[in-house]
Protein backbone atom coordinates (compact mmCIF):
# COMPACT_ATOMS: atom_id res chain seq x y z
CA UNK A 1 0.00 0.00 0.00
CA UNK A 2 1.19 3.10 -0.32
CA UNK A 3 -0.30 6.46 0.86
CA UNK A 4 -1.61 9.69 -1.19
CA UNK A 5 -3.14 12.70 -0.84
CA UNK A 6 -6.23 13.15 -2.85
CA UNK A 7 -9.36 15.12 -2.63
CA UNK A 8 -7.72 17.15 0.71
CA UNK A 9 -7.15 13.56 2.31
CA UNK A 10 -4.91 11.26 2.84
CA UNK A 11 -5.57 8.11 1.24
CA UNK A 12 -4.16 4.42 1.44
CA UNK A 13 -3.84 2.76 -2.08
CA UNK A 14 -2.88 -0.58 -3.79
CA UNK A 15 0.18 0.07 -5.68
CA UNK A 16 -0.95 -0.57 -9.36
CA UNK A 17 -4.20 1.58 -8.72
CA UNK A 18 -5.06 4.01 -11.80
CA UNK A 19 -5.49 7.43 -10.81
CA UNK A 20 -8.75 7.09 -12.41
CA UNK A 21 -10.02 4.19 -9.93
CA UNK A 22 -9.66 7.05 -7.19
CA UNK A 23 -12.50 8.91 -9.44
CA UNK A 24 -16.38 8.45 -9.26
CA UNK A 25 -17.80 6.99 -12.63
CA UNK A 26 -19.99 9.77 -12.65
CA UNK A 27 -17.20 12.82 -12.40
CA UNK A 28 -14.95 10.97 -15.16
CA UNK A 29 -15.86 12.55 -18.01
CA UNK A 30 -15.52 16.17 -16.49
CA UNK A 31 -11.98 15.62 -16.23
CA UNK A 32 -9.10 15.65 -18.41
CA UNK A 33 -5.70 14.78 -16.93
CA UNK A 34 -4.18 14.74 -13.34
CA UNK A 35 -1.17 16.32 -11.68
CA UNK A 36 1.35 13.95 -9.39
CA UNK A 37 3.77 15.76 -7.16
CA UNK A 38 4.80 18.83 -9.93
CA UNK A 39 4.63 16.33 -12.73
CA UNK A 40 0.87 15.92 -15.22
CA UNK A 41 0.01 12.32 -15.77
CA UNK A 42 -2.77 10.89 -18.16
CA UNK A 43 -6.04 9.52 -15.78
CA UNK A 44 -4.76 6.10 -16.56
CA UNK A 45 -1.34 6.52 -14.43
CA UNK A 46 -0.31 3.91 -12.55
CA UNK A 47 0.59 4.56 -9.09
CA UNK A 48 4.11 2.78 -7.63
CA UNK A 49 6.03 3.29 -4.68
CA UNK A 50 7.71 6.44 -6.19
CA UNK A 51 4.05 8.33 -5.94
CA UNK A 52 3.86 7.64 -2.06
CA UNK A 53 3.58 10.53 -0.51
CA UNK A 54 2.17 12.59 -3.22
CA UNK A 55 -0.22 14.87 -3.67
CA UNK A 56 -2.79 13.58 -6.84
CA UNK A 57 -4.97 16.52 -8.19
CA UNK A 58 -7.54 16.32 -10.47
CA UNK A 59 -7.48 18.71 -13.50
CA UNK A 60 -10.32 20.07 -15.84
CA UNK A 61 -10.36 22.01 -18.18
CA UNK A 62 -10.02 25.35 -16.30
CA UNK A 63 -6.68 24.38 -16.01
CA UNK A 64 -4.03 25.15 -18.89
CA UNK A 65 -2.24 21.89 -18.82
CA UNK A 66 -5.56 20.28 -18.91
CA UNK A 67 -6.86 22.22 -21.81
CA UNK A 68 -3.11 21.59 -23.98
CA UNK A 69 -4.11 17.61 -23.40
CA UNK A 70 -7.34 18.22 -24.54
CA UNK A 71 -6.19 20.10 -28.14
CA UNK A 72 -4.17 17.29 -28.43
CA UNK A 73 -6.65 14.85 -27.93
CA UNK A 74 -9.38 16.24 -30.47
CA UNK A 75 -6.57 16.41 -32.83
CA UNK A 76 -5.56 12.51 -32.55
CA UNK A 77 -9.07 11.32 -32.70
CA UNK A 78 -9.42 13.84 -36.20
CA UNK A 79 -6.25 11.83 -37.24
CA UNK A 80 -7.88 8.78 -36.00
CA UNK A 81 -11.09 9.29 -38.32
CA UNK A 82 -8.75 10.01 -41.29
CA UNK A 83 -6.81 6.69 -41.38
CA UNK A 84 -10.03 4.51 -40.73
CA UNK A 85 -11.60 6.51 -43.71
CA UNK A 86 -8.87 8.00 -46.17
CA UNK A 87 -5.78 5.50 -44.34
CA UNK A 88 -3.96 6.59 -47.84
CA UNK A 89 -4.34 10.51 -46.66
CA UNK A 90 -1.54 12.37 -45.04
CA UNK A 91 -2.84 14.90 -43.42
CA UNK A 92 -1.31 18.37 -41.36
CA UNK A 93 -2.40 20.18 -38.22
CA UNK A 94 -1.34 24.17 -38.02
CA UNK A 95 -2.20 26.25 -35.44
CA UNK A 96 -5.00 29.27 -37.54
CA UNK A 97 -7.29 31.79 -36.95
CA UNK A 98 -9.44 32.52 -34.44
CA UNK A 99 -7.26 30.21 -31.55
CA UNK A 100 -8.20 26.83 -33.25
CA UNK A 101 -6.61 23.79 -34.69
CA UNK A 102 -6.33 23.92 -39.27
CA UNK A 103 -5.79 20.49 -40.87
CA UNK A 104 -5.19 20.44 -44.09
CA UNK A 105 -4.52 17.31 -46.31
CA UNK A 106 -0.94 17.25 -47.74
CA UNK A 107 -1.97 14.50 -50.18
CA UNK A 108 -2.48 16.13 -53.87
CA UNK A 109 -6.35 16.15 -55.46
CA UNK A 110 -7.82 15.31 -51.64
CA UNK A 111 -11.13 17.24 -51.40
CA UNK A 112 -11.31 18.21 -47.58
CA UNK A 113 -14.25 19.92 -48.18
CA UNK A 114 -16.31 16.78 -49.68
CA UNK A 115 -14.48 14.78 -46.64
CA UNK A 116 -15.58 17.17 -43.77
CA UNK A 117 -18.85 15.63 -43.12
CA UNK A 118 -17.23 12.05 -43.28
CA UNK A 119 -14.59 13.11 -40.48
CA UNK A 120 -17.48 14.59 -38.51
CA UNK A 121 -19.83 11.34 -38.63
CA UNK A 122 -16.30 8.78 -38.16
CA UNK A 123 -15.63 11.26 -34.90
CA UNK A 124 -18.37 11.45 -33.79
CA UNK A 125 -18.35 7.61 -33.84
CA UNK A 126 -15.15 7.40 -32.76
CA UNK A 127 -16.34 9.16 -28.89
CA UNK A 128 -19.91 7.76 -28.49
CA UNK A 129 -17.66 4.20 -28.61
CA UNK A 130 -16.02 5.73 -25.41
CA UNK A 131 -12.77 3.78 -26.37
CA UNK A 132 -9.84 4.18 -24.06
CA UNK A 133 -6.83 5.83 -25.01
CA UNK A 134 -3.88 4.12 -23.19
CA UNK A 135 0.38 5.10 -23.10
CA UNK A 136 2.30 2.51 -23.93
CA UNK A 137 6.41 2.21 -23.70
CA UNK A 138 8.04 0.99 -26.93
CA UNK A 139 11.56 0.43 -28.19
CA UNK A 140 12.98 3.33 -30.81
CA UNK A 141 12.68 0.18 -33.24
CA UNK A 142 9.01 -0.93 -32.54
CA UNK A 143 8.22 3.08 -32.87
CA UNK A 144 9.36 2.63 -36.46
CA UNK A 145 7.56 -0.15 -36.89
CA UNK A 146 4.22 1.27 -35.93
CA UNK A 147 5.06 4.19 -37.75
CA UNK A 148 5.54 2.49 -40.99
CA UNK A 149 1.71 0.86 -40.28
CA UNK A 150 0.34 3.84 -40.22
CA UNK A 151 1.72 5.82 -42.84
CA UNK A 152 3.40 8.43 -40.30
CA UNK A 153 7.05 8.33 -42.03
CA UNK A 154 7.07 11.87 -40.91
CA UNK A 155 7.82 10.99 -36.97
CA UNK A 156 10.22 8.33 -37.86
CA UNK A 157 12.35 10.37 -38.83
CA UNK A 158 12.33 12.61 -35.67
CA UNK A 159 13.34 9.76 -33.69
CA UNK A 160 16.46 10.02 -34.58
CA UNK A 161 16.83 13.57 -32.59
CA UNK A 162 15.17 12.24 -30.06
CA UNK A 163 18.06 11.55 -26.39
CA UNK A 164 16.03 8.66 -24.93
CA UNK A 165 16.26 5.15 -26.81
CA UNK A 166 12.32 4.42 -25.78
CA UNK A 167 9.27 5.90 -26.94
CA UNK A 168 6.11 6.87 -25.79
CA UNK A 169 2.94 6.33 -27.53
CA UNK A 170 -0.24 6.38 -27.25
CA UNK A 171 -3.21 3.35 -28.28
CA UNK A 172 -6.91 3.42 -28.76
CA UNK A 173 -7.94 0.04 -30.80
CA UNK A 174 -5.87 -0.94 -33.11
CA UNK A 175 -4.56 2.78 -33.63
CA UNK A 176 -1.17 4.19 -32.61
CA UNK A 177 -0.16 7.92 -32.62
CA UNK A 178 1.76 10.23 -30.00
CA UNK A 179 1.55 14.16 -30.37
CA UNK A 180 3.83 15.05 -27.50
CA UNK A 181 1.14 15.84 -25.46
CA UNK A 182 -0.89 13.67 -22.94
CA UNK A 183 -4.34 12.21 -23.20
CA UNK A 184 -7.85 12.20 -21.56
CA UNK A 185 -8.82 8.80 -20.51
CA UNK A 186 -10.96 7.70 -22.62
CA UNK A 187 -12.44 9.10 -26.56
CA UNK A 188 -15.98 9.94 -24.30
CA UNK A 189 -14.12 12.39 -22.45
CA UNK A 190 -14.13 14.54 -25.95
CA UNK A 191 -17.56 16.17 -25.21
CA UNK A 192 -16.94 19.95 -26.67
CA UNK A 193 -15.51 20.57 -30.04
CA UNK A 194 -16.49 21.75 -33.47
CA UNK A 195 -15.04 20.66 -36.86
CA UNK A 196 -15.94 22.95 -39.43
CA UNK A 197 -15.08 23.41 -43.32
CA UNK A 198 -12.49 26.47 -43.87
CA UNK A 199 -10.99 26.01 -47.24
CA UNK A 200 -8.59 24.46 -48.15
CA UNK A 201 -9.18 22.40 -45.27
CA UNK A 202 -10.87 22.25 -42.16
CA UNK A 203 -10.50 24.22 -38.13
CA UNK A 204 -10.94 22.35 -35.52
CA UNK A 205 -12.86 23.90 -32.67
CA UNK A 206 -11.88 23.40 -28.81
CA UNK A 207 -12.49 24.66 -25.37
CA UNK A 208 -10.01 27.09 -23.82
CA UNK A 209 -8.97 27.23 -20.13
CA UNK A 210 -9.26 31.27 -19.91
CA UNK A 211 -12.46 30.97 -21.43
CA UNK A 212 -13.85 29.06 -18.66
CA UNK A 213 -13.82 26.15 -20.76
CA UNK A 214 -15.69 27.60 -23.82
CA UNK A 215 -14.70 27.21 -27.21
CA UNK A 216 -13.87 30.92 -28.86
CA UNK A 217 -16.75 32.26 -31.30
CA UNK A 218 -15.47 31.77 -34.52
CA UNK A 219 -14.12 35.26 -36.00
CA UNK A 220 -12.65 35.58 -39.41
CA UNK A 221 -9.40 37.41 -39.21
CA UNK A 222 -8.66 38.01 -42.63
CA UNK A 223 -5.43 39.63 -42.02
CA UNK A 224 -4.03 37.08 -39.51
CA UNK A 225 -5.06 34.42 -41.99
CA UNK A 226 -3.05 35.79 -44.81
CA UNK A 227 -0.07 36.34 -42.44
CA UNK A 228 -0.21 32.83 -41.55
CA UNK A 229 -0.48 31.61 -45.21
CA UNK A 230 2.42 33.27 -46.30
CA UNK A 231 4.32 31.97 -43.70
CA UNK A 232 3.10 28.59 -44.30
CA UNK A 233 3.82 29.61 -48.07
CA UNK A 234 7.51 30.27 -47.29
CA UNK A 235 8.57 27.70 -45.20
CA UNK A 236 7.46 25.33 -47.85
CA UNK A 237 9.59 26.74 -50.97
CA UNK A 238 12.38 27.06 -48.52
CA UNK A 239 11.84 23.34 -47.23
CA UNK A 240 11.67 24.17 -43.40
CA UNK A 241 8.72 23.63 -42.32
CA UNK A 242 9.24 20.76 -39.85
CA UNK A 243 12.41 20.86 -37.31
CA UNK A 244 13.35 17.66 -39.31
CA UNK A 245 13.70 20.06 -42.93
CA UNK A 246 16.00 22.71 -40.01
CA UNK A 247 18.26 19.90 -38.85
CA UNK A 248 18.51 18.61 -42.35
CA UNK A 249 20.41 21.68 -43.38
CA UNK A 250 22.30 21.78 -40.04
CA UNK A 251 23.63 17.92 -40.68
CA UNK A 252 24.77 19.03 -44.14
CA UNK A 253 26.76 21.67 -43.49
CA UNK A 254 24.29 25.04 -44.71
CA UNK A 255 23.75 26.73 -41.39
CA UNK A 256 25.36 30.07 -42.76
CA UNK A 257 23.16 29.56 -45.90
CA UNK A 258 20.01 28.56 -43.72
CA UNK A 259 20.64 31.92 -40.94
CA UNK A 260 21.22 34.04 -44.38
CA UNK A 261 17.71 32.67 -46.13
CA UNK A 262 15.63 33.38 -42.87
CA UNK A 263 17.86 36.98 -42.72
CA UNK A 264 16.66 37.66 -46.41
CA UNK A 265 13.24 37.47 -45.60
CA UNK A 266 12.90 39.75 -43.10
CA UNK A 267 15.10 41.97 -45.27
CA UNK A 268 12.21 41.46 -48.35
CA UNK A 269 9.33 42.30 -45.63
CA UNK A 270 11.30 46.01 -44.79
CA UNK A 271 11.71 46.21 -48.06
CA UNK A 272 7.85 46.17 -48.83
CA UNK A 273 7.19 48.51 -45.94
CA UNK A 274 9.44 51.24 -46.87
CA UNK A 275 7.60 50.47 -50.54
CA UNK A 276 4.49 51.08 -49.08
CA UNK A 277 5.42 54.30 -46.83
CA UNK A 278 7.60 55.87 -49.57
CA UNK A 279 4.29 55.46 -51.64
CA UNK A 280 2.43 57.14 -49.18
CA UNK A 281 4.66 59.88 -47.68
CA UNK A 282 2.88 62.79 -48.21
CA UNK A 283 0.09 61.55 -46.48
CA UNK A 284 1.38 58.97 -43.67
CA UNK A 285 1.79 61.22 -40.43
CA UNK A 286 1.92 58.38 -37.99
CA UNK A 287 3.77 55.08 -38.44
CA UNK A 288 2.42 53.36 -34.75
CA UNK A 289 4.20 49.70 -33.98
CA UNK A 290 2.58 47.09 -31.76
CA UNK A 291 3.33 43.78 -31.07
CA UNK A 292 3.80 40.97 -27.83
CA UNK A 293 6.41 40.37 -25.88
CA UNK A 294 9.74 39.18 -27.42
CA UNK A 295 8.33 39.72 -30.72
CA UNK A 296 11.28 42.14 -31.53
CA UNK A 297 10.19 45.62 -31.58
CA UNK A 298 13.12 47.11 -30.52
CA UNK A 299 15.58 46.15 -33.24
CA UNK A 300 13.01 45.78 -36.22
CA UNK A 301 12.17 50.47 -35.23
CA UNK A 302 15.77 50.48 -35.47
CA UNK A 303 15.63 48.58 -38.98
CA UNK A 304 12.68 50.63 -39.99
CA UNK A 305 14.08 53.49 -39.70
CA UNK A 306 17.33 52.79 -41.56
CA UNK A 307 15.13 51.27 -44.16
CA UNK A 308 13.20 55.01 -44.42
CA UNK A 309 17.03 56.93 -43.93
CA UNK A 310 17.45 55.04 -47.64
CA UNK A 311 14.82 56.15 -49.30
CA UNK A 312 15.45 59.75 -47.55
CA UNK A 313 12.78 59.95 -45.14
CA UNK A 314 13.95 60.50 -41.78
CA UNK A 315 11.50 59.38 -38.65
CA UNK A 316 11.42 60.53 -35.47
CA UNK A 317 10.82 58.40 -32.94
CA UNK A 318 8.67 58.92 -29.71
CA UNK A 319 8.11 56.64 -26.95
CA UNK A 320 4.95 56.40 -25.25
CA UNK A 321 6.47 55.79 -22.16
CA UNK A 322 7.26 58.96 -21.33
CA UNK A 323 3.35 59.68 -21.09
CA UNK A 324 2.82 57.40 -18.51
CA UNK A 325 0.82 59.33 -15.62
CA UNK A 326 2.83 59.78 -11.78
CA UNK A 327 2.13 56.76 -10.37
CA UNK A 328 0.43 58.67 -7.32
CA UNK A 329 -2.05 59.77 -10.14
CA UNK A 330 -2.43 55.97 -11.17
CA UNK A 331 -3.12 55.27 -7.89
CA UNK A 332 -6.04 57.25 -7.84
CA UNK A 333 -7.47 56.45 -11.12
CA UNK A 334 -7.14 52.56 -10.52
CA UNK A 335 -8.08 52.89 -6.82
CA UNK A 336 -5.57 50.31 -5.66
CA UNK A 337 -2.36 50.84 -3.94
CA UNK A 338 1.26 51.10 -5.75
CA UNK A 339 1.90 46.87 -5.83
CA UNK A 340 -1.79 46.45 -7.02
CA UNK A 341 -1.68 49.08 -10.46
CA UNK A 342 -2.38 47.20 -13.65
CA UNK A 343 0.34 49.32 -15.56
CA UNK A 344 -0.76 48.10 -18.84
CA UNK A 345 -3.81 49.83 -18.87
CA UNK A 346 -4.07 52.49 -21.68
CA UNK A 347 -5.36 54.83 -19.41
CA UNK A 348 -2.17 55.11 -17.16
CA UNK A 349 -1.15 57.08 -20.62
CA UNK A 350 -2.19 60.86 -20.69
CA UNK A 351 -3.80 60.57 -23.66
CA UNK A 352 -4.94 63.84 -24.13
CA UNK A 353 -1.44 65.03 -24.31
CA UNK A 354 -0.15 62.63 -26.28
CA UNK A 355 -2.91 63.47 -28.72
CA UNK A 356 -2.20 66.89 -28.70
CA UNK A 357 1.56 66.87 -28.59
CA UNK A 358 0.52 64.95 -31.85
CA UNK A 359 -1.77 67.08 -33.49
CA UNK A 360 0.46 70.25 -32.72
CA UNK A 361 3.69 68.33 -34.39
CA UNK A 362 2.00 66.54 -37.84
CA UNK A 363 1.14 70.58 -38.06
CA UNK A 364 3.88 72.28 -37.94
CA UNK A 365 3.66 73.27 -34.44
CA UNK A 366 7.10 73.29 -31.96
CA UNK A 367 6.19 70.98 -29.14
CA UNK A 368 8.33 70.33 -25.90
CA UNK A 369 7.74 66.55 -25.43
CA UNK A 370 7.46 64.80 -21.97
CA UNK A 371 10.27 62.65 -20.56
CA UNK A 372 9.38 60.38 -17.72
CA UNK A 373 11.54 59.92 -15.21
CA UNK A 374 11.55 55.77 -14.11
CA UNK A 375 13.68 56.10 -10.65
CA UNK A 376 11.22 59.27 -9.08
CA UNK A 377 7.76 57.77 -10.68
CA UNK A 378 6.77 60.78 -12.21
CA UNK A 379 7.34 63.19 -15.65
CA UNK A 380 9.67 65.84 -16.82
CA UNK A 381 10.24 68.41 -19.66
CA UNK A 382 11.95 66.59 -22.12
CA UNK A 383 13.36 67.67 -25.76
CA UNK A 384 12.05 70.53 -27.72
CA UNK A 385 11.29 69.67 -31.62
CA UNK A 386 9.43 70.53 -34.69
CA UNK A 387 8.61 68.50 -37.88
CA UNK A 388 10.18 69.06 -41.01
CA UNK A 389 8.15 68.33 -44.00
CA UNK A 390 6.99 64.98 -44.87
CA UNK A 391 8.89 63.34 -41.65
CA UNK A 392 6.55 60.61 -39.87
CA UNK A 393 6.65 60.00 -36.39
CA UNK A 394 7.32 56.46 -34.96
CA UNK A 395 5.44 55.45 -32.15
CA UNK A 396 5.99 51.41 -30.52
CA UNK A 397 4.51 50.16 -27.83
CA UNK A 398 1.54 47.86 -26.73
CA UNK A 399 -1.30 50.10 -27.17
CA UNK A 400 0.37 52.16 -30.62
CA UNK A 401 -2.64 50.42 -32.52
CA UNK A 402 -5.76 51.47 -30.35
CA UNK A 403 -7.10 53.95 -31.63
CA UNK A 404 -8.32 55.79 -29.05
CA UNK A 405 -4.56 56.34 -28.39
CA UNK A 406 -4.24 58.35 -31.54
CA UNK A 407 -7.85 59.41 -32.26
CA UNK A 408 -6.83 63.19 -33.43
CA UNK A 409 -4.79 62.06 -36.25
CA UNK A 410 -6.86 60.87 -39.20
CA UNK A 411 -6.69 57.10 -40.05
CA UNK A 412 -5.61 57.92 -43.35
CA UNK A 413 -2.57 59.45 -41.93
CA UNK A 414 -1.41 56.72 -39.86
CA UNK A 415 0.49 52.97 -41.42
CA UNK A 416 -0.05 50.99 -38.78
CA UNK A 417 2.29 47.82 -38.46
CA UNK A 418 1.69 44.74 -36.44
CA UNK A 419 5.03 42.59 -35.65
CA UNK A 420 4.90 39.51 -33.94
CA UNK A 421 6.45 36.11 -34.62
CA UNK A 422 3.91 33.85 -36.98
CA UNK A 423 5.93 30.51 -37.88
CA UNK A 424 4.24 27.52 -39.43
CA UNK A 425 6.56 25.16 -37.68
CA UNK A 426 5.69 21.64 -37.10
CA UNK A 427 7.61 18.84 -34.76
CA UNK A 428 6.08 16.57 -37.44
CA UNK A 429 2.87 16.64 -39.49
CA UNK A 430 0.47 16.06 -36.41
CA UNK A 431 2.22 18.46 -34.23
CA UNK A 432 2.36 22.08 -34.78
CA UNK A 433 4.96 23.95 -32.44
CA UNK A 434 3.75 26.62 -30.18
CA UNK A 435 4.70 30.21 -31.20
CA UNK A 436 3.68 31.36 -27.82
CA UNK A 437 6.21 28.53 -26.63
CA UNK A 438 9.11 30.37 -29.17
CA UNK A 439 8.77 33.51 -27.97
CA UNK A 440 8.95 32.76 -24.27
CA UNK A 441 11.69 30.37 -25.06
CA UNK A 442 13.44 34.20 -26.45
CA UNK A 443 12.17 36.01 -22.93
CA UNK A 444 14.08 33.48 -21.10
CA UNK A 445 17.54 34.31 -22.84
CA UNK A 446 17.00 37.56 -22.88
CA UNK A 447 16.00 38.26 -19.49
CA UNK A 448 18.96 35.84 -18.04
CA UNK A 449 21.14 37.74 -19.92
CA UNK A 450 20.48 40.94 -19.98
CA UNK A 451 17.96 41.71 -16.54
CA UNK A 452 19.30 39.10 -14.31
CA UNK A 453 16.03 37.47 -14.06
CA UNK A 454 16.07 33.38 -13.82
CA UNK A 455 13.99 31.32 -16.43
CA UNK A 456 11.66 30.66 -13.28
CA UNK A 457 11.27 34.36 -12.55
CA UNK A 458 9.96 34.64 -16.12
CA UNK A 459 8.17 31.87 -16.44
CA UNK A 460 6.27 33.34 -12.96
CA UNK A 461 5.42 36.73 -14.90
CA UNK A 462 4.26 34.98 -18.31
CA UNK A 463 1.00 34.51 -17.53
CA UNK A 464 0.48 38.05 -16.52
CA UNK A 465 2.39 39.30 -19.93
CA UNK A 466 -0.09 37.18 -21.47
CA UNK A 467 -3.62 38.57 -19.98
CA UNK A 468 -1.70 41.67 -21.33
CA UNK A 469 -1.61 40.67 -25.01
CA UNK A 470 -5.11 39.18 -24.71
CA UNK A 471 -6.59 42.50 -23.71
CA UNK A 472 -4.82 45.46 -25.13
CA UNK A 473 -2.63 43.62 -28.43
CA UNK A 474 -4.60 41.01 -30.08
CA UNK A 475 -7.58 42.75 -30.46
CA UNK A 476 -5.92 45.45 -32.72
CA UNK A 477 -3.95 43.00 -35.11
CA UNK A 478 -6.60 43.41 -37.84
CA UNK A 479 -6.21 47.22 -38.02
CA UNK A 480 -3.01 46.89 -39.02
CA UNK A 481 -1.22 47.59 -42.34
CA UNK A 482 0.87 45.75 -42.26
CA UNK A 483 1.76 42.12 -40.27
CA UNK A 484 5.96 41.84 -39.96
CA UNK A 485 6.01 38.75 -39.33
CA UNK A 486 9.61 38.30 -37.44
CA UNK A 487 10.07 34.70 -36.99
CA UNK A 488 13.48 33.15 -37.39
CA UNK A 489 13.38 29.62 -38.68
CA UNK A 490 16.89 28.69 -36.97
CA UNK A 491 15.84 30.44 -33.85
CA UNK A 492 15.46 27.37 -31.42
CA UNK A 493 18.53 25.77 -32.59
CA UNK A 494 20.37 28.96 -31.56
CA UNK A 495 18.63 29.80 -27.82
CA UNK A 496 18.51 25.98 -27.25
CA UNK A 497 21.39 25.83 -25.19
CA UNK A 498 21.42 29.06 -23.13
CA UNK A 499 17.99 27.74 -22.26
CA UNK A 500 17.94 24.82 -21.67
CA UNK A 501 20.99 25.49 -18.83
CA UNK A 502 18.19 27.45 -17.26
CA UNK A 503 15.78 25.69 -17.50
CA UNK A 504 16.79 22.23 -16.83
CA UNK A 505 17.79 23.82 -13.31
CA UNK A 506 14.05 23.96 -12.62
CA UNK A 507 13.77 20.79 -10.29
CA UNK A 508 10.46 18.69 -9.83
CA UNK A 509 9.38 20.47 -6.86
CA UNK A 510 9.45 24.04 -7.98
CA UNK A 511 6.25 25.46 -9.24
CA UNK A 512 7.63 26.25 -12.63
CA UNK A 513 8.35 22.93 -13.42
CA UNK A 514 5.63 22.07 -15.64
CA UNK A 515 6.25 24.98 -18.25
CA UNK A 516 10.36 24.22 -18.33
CA UNK A 517 9.49 20.76 -18.56
CA UNK A 518 7.40 21.67 -21.91
CA UNK A 519 10.11 23.86 -22.87
CA UNK A 520 12.83 21.40 -22.28
CA UNK A 521 10.62 18.50 -24.55
CA UNK A 522 10.20 21.15 -27.78
CA UNK A 523 14.12 21.89 -27.72
CA UNK A 524 15.43 18.73 -27.04
CA UNK A 525 14.44 18.08 -30.61
CA UNK A 526 16.46 20.64 -32.20
CA UNK A 527 20.50 20.38 -33.70
CA UNK A 528 22.35 23.30 -32.09
CA UNK A 529 23.62 25.81 -34.20
CA UNK A 530 26.98 26.80 -31.76
CA UNK A 531 29.02 29.50 -33.79
CA UNK A 532 26.72 32.53 -33.76
CA UNK A 533 29.12 34.16 -35.60
CA UNK A 534 27.42 33.24 -38.70
CA UNK A 535 24.37 35.31 -37.24
CA UNK A 536 24.30 38.90 -38.56
CA UNK A 537 24.92 41.68 -35.87
CA UNK A 538 21.43 43.54 -37.29
CA UNK A 539 19.68 40.37 -36.67
CA UNK A 540 16.45 40.70 -34.65
CA UNK A 541 17.85 37.79 -32.94
CA UNK A 542 20.58 40.18 -31.35
CA UNK A 543 18.12 41.44 -29.25
CA UNK A 544 18.26 37.92 -27.27
CA UNK A 545 21.19 36.52 -27.07
CA UNK A 546 23.42 39.88 -27.42
CA UNK A 547 26.24 41.29 -29.69
CA UNK A 548 23.67 43.59 -31.26
CA UNK A 549 25.04 46.62 -33.31
CA UNK A 550 22.00 48.69 -32.05
CA UNK A 551 23.21 48.15 -28.40
CA UNK A 552 19.44 46.93 -27.37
Amino acid sequence: MIKVNFNSRQTLVEEGTRVLELVDRKDRKNLVVCQVGAQIKELRYILSEKDNGMTIKLLNLNNAEAGRAYRASISYVVAMAFYRIFPDVKIQFTYNVSRSIFCRSLTKNFNMARAADAIVREVGRIIEADLPIERVTVTIEEAEEIYRKFHLDDKIEILRYRPENTVHLYKCGEYYNYLYNYMVPSTGCIHNYAITPYSPGIIIGYPRHDLDAAIPEFEEEATYCKTLQRAYDWAEKTKSRTVNDINRKIDRGETLEFVQMCEAYHNRQLSELGDMIEKEIEQVRLIAIAGPSSSGKTTFCNRLRIELLSRGIDPVTISMDDYYFDKEKICALQGKPREKLDLEHVDCLDIEQFNKDLFDLINGEEVTLPRFNFKQDRREKGKTIRLGANVPIIIEGIHALNEKLTRSIPKHRKFRIYIAPHAQMNLDDHSPLSVTNARLIRRIVRDMKFRNCSAAATIDMWQSVRNGEFRWIYPNEENADYVFNSSLGYELCVLKKQAMEALTKITASDPQYLVANRLIKTLKYFREIDDESVIPCNSLLREFIGGSCFNV
